[in-house]
């Protein structure tokens, strides 16, 4: 599909009826293109930092815990869990090395990633590569003597800490907050830094804050090649307004029409292997910023998306829907099922119920089993009735909806593909 073609569809669609085909010069608008999805990742997390930072006593260089896990009230990141407590700092390692301590978490499943400012996993510090009996480390920023314990190298002067602490809610909280407190973030005072351009902004808000973005935080030698391709909008410029506005229309569709980018496999998308950790994957990176920003590299947790009515991952119907899941999933941590609102620039977020109920998994109280230890997972927008109700994910009372299943800590047989998650079913 051609770009024309790309836009006419929109249109029809209803996704983006202000577009318009302009007269610009295609290499330029293609450069423009790229350039907007190259930097994106760069404008979420500096939107996502902004927008943290606005909470009471947040600050750079300090953790800030959420207490209660996120329901449909939780809109600051898209995709969020409904299985664990999330911890977070951004960090300014431009003064001097910051360190964190972890405490000992025993048996309790925990994960401490560090992204640089392109959404890359620098490291995830946790149950899987340290244990449970904690450390302390030292996230050294570029160019940085690495002193101190355990050195940890970050590939920008900027990052983003995020911590997940896993609890089953209820009467765990208290441990768990205990086991949040336990975690120390020590480094130098800075500011937050200037506000940027947010992804919607006009293509010369848009690419004079991806260009701020890249000075604070310089890509890696490894990208020289789109950069100096995209140097009239990333680098000094000048531009032809026309074809900035055509290319940044183009890239707004392809993150739309993300589904492109996506292959369904018996019902389900499986996360690429480079899932954060993107590499020169620019376009896949884009996207996942925008739909699911600081997901965690597979070798941690598989995010698994359902295939839905339309084969791209969106369900729209009113009746019920079936996931017969075997008795027991090949990974060595927990899984988890969650039901998801669609908005209308493909971003994801739990929806309101009257259970309070956003996910079903392996720890979900009172869900009923088959004989052979197999589990029934029923979905729809009413209750189905009788003892499916005990298995019921509710879905939204009107609108489009999609699940991901989550898999902690996989084997090899599920990072292989060798085991395959049965489809959902239309009852």
């Amino acid at each position: 599909m051609n770009r024309r073609e790309l836009l006419a569809l929109a249109g029809a669609l209803g996704l983006a009826p202000g577009l318009q085909v302009r007269a610009a010069t295609p290499a330029d608008a293609t450069a423009a293109r790229d350039a907007y999805l190259y930097a994106l990742p760069l404008i979420e997390m500096a939107t996502t930092r902004a927008r943290m930072l606005k909470a009471p006593g947040a600050a750079i260089n300090k953790l800030d815990h959420t207490r209660t896990l996120a329901d449909h009230t939780s809109r600051r990141v898209t995709t969020p869990n409904n299985d664990t407590l999330y911890s977070w700092a951004f960090l300014d390692l431009t003064k001097g090395p910051t360190t964190l301590t972890i405490p000992p978490m025993g048996e309790r499943y925990y994960s401490a990633a560090v992204m640089d400012m392109f959404t890359n996993n620098n490291a995830v510090l946790g149950t899987r590569t340290v244990g449970g009996e904690g450390g302390t480390f030292t996230l050294v920023g570029p160019g940085q003597a690495a002193t101190g314990p355990n050195p940890t190298r970050i590939a920008t002067p900027h990052a983003w800490l995020l911590l997940r602490v896993l609890t089953d809610g209820g009467e765990d909280l208290a441990a768990a907050h205990k086991a949040q407190d336990g975690f120390v973030l020590k480094g130098a005072v800075a500011s937050p830094g200037p506000a940027h351009a947010t992804r919607d902004a006009a293509p010369e808000a848009y690419f004079a804050a991806a260009r701020a973005l890249l000075a604070s935080d310089p890509a890696p030698p490894t990208d020289l090649r789109i950069l100096r391709r995209t140097a009239a909008f990333l680098g000094a410029g000048p531009f032809d307004a026309a074809s900035a506005a055509d290319g940044v229309d183009e890239a707004r569709l392809i993150t739309m029409f993300a589904k492109g980018r996506q292959t369904f496999t018996g019902g389900w998308a499986y996360p690429r292997p480079n899932l954060g950790d993107y590499g020169q994957d620019y376009i896949y990176r884009a996207i996942v910023a925008l739909q699911g920003l600081g997901a965690l590299p597979v070798a941690e947790a598989m995010y698994m998306k359902a295939a839905g009515d339309d084969g791209a991952g969106i369900f729209t119907g009113d009746g019920l829907y079936r996931l017969s899941l075997p008795a027991r999933l090949p990974l060595d941590g927990f899984w988890s099922l969650s039901m998801y609102e669609a908005t209308s620039d493909g971003q994801f977020f739990f929806t309101d119920n009257r259970l309070g109920r956003y996910t079903i998994g392996d720890r979900t109280r009172g869900l009923k089993r088959n004989a052979d230890g197999a589990l029934d997972i029923w979905i729809g927008r009413t209750d189905p009735g009788g003892e499916r109700s005990a298995n019921w994910l509710p879905a939204p009372k009107t609108g489009p909806f999609a699940m991901y299943l989550r898999a902690y800590l996989p084997r090899a047989e599920l990072l292989g593909g060798r085991f395959r998650l049965p489809p959902v079913i239309k009852i």
